[in-house]
């Protein structure tokens, strides 16, 4: 049996031997998270200039990133950084539009700021829109770190190659599930367990659409999933909860999934079922 010191040997050879290595993952999370504070400031910096500073240093701890991922990236690592932020402001001001959905359409929120710092469904489609911004770019790896770090906070697993419209409205969140080639339009509200998935999972199907197109307007209700790359859910539909979905359906149209409840006294003795295990 190979010995803990032959190992450690032969796994630091191999270690050498590594051409390239992944940009480190702590970095891009602390820099995602840093961006969303500065986007939306929990704590007052009154020195313009300091507020200056602070954007400057992100874009260097960017570029820094955007170095590590050497032959993998394609372009200059500081005029991609460059793009990322010049882009910023359209990032900015379609969260905007996200919280204000948010704020609209739940009743439990006492205002903005609420959202911003205490919804998960929010801090989600912040990284989302973030990751998207460098995927559209060409950037690799780093989207999908972002993409797994708010995955793992939240529980909303967004891949960063999705497509989402304006005024987008999580509301819950947890076991949401959203695909590479997923189209969602304008206005769309989605509730916990929702997936957005593919039929068939094959690698020869990767540049294809394999994902759902859902339009402006649609609400999916929890545990509803909708699969394939054909299927197009048409605007201003309603999808019940628990709904599976495979199969395109016209705007203006409501889904739901029927079953049986049953509803007895505890006296009942004659139809007596025991669910113990």
């Amino acid at each position: 049996m190979e010995n803990l010191d032959s190992f450690i040997e032969g796994l630091f050879e191999k270690h050498m031997s590594v051409n390239e290595f992944l940009p480190d993952i702590r970095e891009t999370q602390d820099f995602t998270d840093r961006l969303i504070q500065l986007l939306f400031p929990n704590n007052r910096c009154d020195i313009k200039d300091q507020y200056r500073l602070r954007f400057s240093e992100l874009r260097l701890v960017l570029k820094k990133l955007m170095i590590s991922l050497d032959k993998r990236l394609n372009g200059d690592p500081g005029e991609q950084s460059k793009q990322f932020f010049d882009g910023l402001p359209e990032v900015y001001r379609l969260l905007i539009k996200d919280a204000e959905a948010i704020y609209q359409f739940d009743p439990a929120v006492t205002n903005l700021q609420e959202v911003i710092c205490a919804y998960p469904g929010f801090y989600a489609i912040a990284v989302y829109r973030i990751a998207n911004r460098l995927y559209r770019q060409g950037v690799p790896l780093l989207p999908r770190i972002m993409s797994e770090h708010a995955h793992t906070k939240t529980g909303i697993d967004i891949h960063p190659g999705a497509t989402i419209g304006k005024s987008f409205f999580i509301d819950h969140g947890t076991g949401v599930v959203i695909g590479e080639t997923t189209h969602i339009g304008n206005n769309v509200k989605i509730y916990q367990g929702v997936t957005l998935g593919a039929m068939i999972v094959k690698k020869s199907m990767a540049a294809k659409k394999r994902h759902p197109t859902i339009q402006d307007n649609v609400i999916i209700y929890a545990g509803s999933t909708v699969l394939g790359g054909d299927t197009v859910v048409g605007h201003d539909s309603v999808i019940g909860g628990n709904v599976w979905l495979t199969e395109s359906i016209s705007p203006q149209s409501v889904v739901y999934h029927t079953s049986t409840v049953k509803i007895r006294n505890s006296k009942d003795k004659d139809d007596y079922v025991d669910f113990s295990i």
